[in-house]
């Protein structure tokens, strides 16, 4: 009796464990379903979002990239990129040569690649991020790294040596903005434009070896090598600058295409405890200014003054105020070797108020990008006055017509052997170009030479600088040509180098 008794008890208590075991597995079950109901809805959720759910409770442990990872883009592109390296030779060599040529600095008579190859190495997409949709539109941020095994070869035919210089060791790494345009037409897009962020600041890493020379051979050739990449980069490249390119046939680009914003009008005051670079002597400042390296203007050069008076205007042309800034560059003119820098300063435009005239201090720092700061040491004060003027359709159309203008007239003068590149700094009534006044000044003294031509309707009056012909890169602001028009006028302490800007309110005569 005792033994079926525990037997039946035996029985019971089995099957409650086994039931109390089952119905908690698959309550546990349920409460995993439901958990991974709950973490779906939330995966759906933004930022924002779960911030204003949990409270102060949001998580840490929780992170929300900006750019979504592409490996699977990676891999075709590895496999394809044999392919777009042969097709893009033609293409790069066809469109950069004509860029090196207009960049060219004095000194060089031609830059040219004897061989191009991209190399084996394809890039890599770090991440793909899609900006805030606009109607008509889809922005792509592409986190873009390369560090590829190219054959360039690029002929640098100077008036001191011809060498060819091999670039090694390539490396970029920058995000690259690429728009598409829609359309209603299939293939659905009718344009893309393509541009490099501004920030971070795109890296571009190289190294440089003569082939059956030394670089020594010609001083500053690796600066200016340096100098014009960036200068290309940053004027034809960076965002708010962009490269467009329609998919189809009669496609109107036309919003696509950058145009003037705005006119900011700079008046360069005085600087004051600038640092002395002479042996003898005080330094002969001077300063260039610029919110697109193409359209870079220049003071006149005040002899022998460390707290130099400049008191001349400008006006700058402004595309993209939110992102553009004014590169404020100081030098220390020398007839004899390359200019030296006193120091530079960057005036971001996105806080300056439109009509609102203001006065600004800027601390002059040896070098913009914080790598290269060797030292910390004060290098003087800049002042200036600042006005922006937002500009009417009507306005926009002309400052677009007149900067068309200013480039060609740039081109002309380089041709004409006037300056040694469209890159050149022009003095004070640079900003005149193509607006039918005919002065202009290099702002480099030594020499006047009479240019008959003119622009405009005007005589236009040149000034250039006598400097070291035949010394290679005579340098002003980095690269300013050094070419003598015309006879020999006074010397450069009897002779002024200044041609003022009008002031906006008035009459340029």
């Amino acid at each position: 009796m005792g033994l079926i008794s525990g037997m039946v008890m035996g029985v019971v208590v089995g099957v409650a464990i086994m039931a109390g075991w089952s119905h908690l597995m698959q309550r546990r079950s349920r409460k995993r379903i439901a958990k991974a109901a709950d973490i779906k809805v939330l995966g759906c959720l933004g930022r924002d979002e779960l911030k204003k759910l949990c409270g102060d409770n949001f998580p840490e442990w929780i992170s929300f990239p900006q750019y979504e990872q592409v490996k699977w883009l990676n891999k075709h592109l590895s496999k394809l990129w044999p392919f777009v390296s042969q097709a893009a030779t033609a293409v790069v060599k066809e469109s950069v040569e004509p860029l090196l040529d207009d960049y060219r600095p004095p000194g060089i008579k031609s830059l040219k690649f004897n061989k191009f190859s991209l190399g084996n190495v394809s890039p890599k997409i770090e991440g793909i991020r899609i900006q805030n949709l606009q109607p008509g539109q889809i922005i792509m941020d592409i986190d873009f790294r390369w560090g590829g095994d190219p054959s360039i070869i690029l002929a640098v035919d100077a008036r001191v040596a011809s060498l060819p210089i091999q670039l090694k060791d390539l490396q970029v790494f920058t995000v690259v903005r690429v728009v598409f345009q829609l359309s209603e037409v299939i293939p659905c897009i009718s344009a893309v434009v393509v541009a490099l962020l501004a920030d971070p600041e795109p890296k571009i890493q190289y190294t440089l070896k003569a082939i059956g020379g030394s670089l020594t051979a010609i001083p500053g050739l690796s600066d200016m090598i340096d100098d014009t990449v960036n200068s290309i980069v940053n004027d034809m490249l960076k965002w708010p600058h962009r490269i467009v390119v329609p998919l189809g046939v009669n496609v109107d680009t036309s919003d696509l295409e950058l145009k003037p914003e705005g006119k900011l009008y700079v008046t360069v005051v005085k600087a004051t405890s600038l640092k002395n670079k002479e042996l003898i002597g005080k330094s002969d400042p001077y300063v260039t200014l610029y919110v697109r390296p193409i359209f870079k203007v220049k003071t006149k050069v005040i002899d022998d003054n460390l707290n130099p008076e400049w008191n001349e205007t400008f006006e700058l042309i402004v595309e993209d105020k939110e992102t553009q800034s004014v590169i404020f560059e100081v030098y220390d003119e020398d007839n004899l070797q390359q200019d030296k820098m006193l120091g530079v300063a960057k005036l971001p435009m996105n806080n300056i108020e439109p009509e609102s005239p203001s006065e600004i201090t800027l601390k002059l720092m040896q070098s913009l990008d914080s790598l290269k700061i060797k030292d910390y040491r004060d290098r003087g004060t800049l002042h200036l006055k600042i006005r922006y003027h937002p500009y009417t359709k009507e306005e926009q159309l002309e400052a677009l017509e007149s900067e068309k203008k200013a480039i060609e007239e740039r081109k002309r003068l380089k041709e004409a052997g006037v300056i040694g590149s469209t890159m050149d700094a022009l003095g004070g009534a640079a900003s005149l170009v193509g607006s039918g006044v005919g002065l202009v000044g290099t702002g480099v003294v030594g020499g006047v030479g009479l240019v008959g031509s003119g622009l405009g309707a005007g005589v236009g009056l040149v000034g250039s600088g006598i400097g070291a012909v035949g010394s290679g890169l005579g340098k002003a602001g980095k690269f300013m040509g050094r070419t003598v028009t015309g006879h020999l006028g006074m010397s450069r302490k009897n002779g002024s180098s200044s041609s003022t800007a009008p002031q906006p309110d008035q009459p340029s005569t």
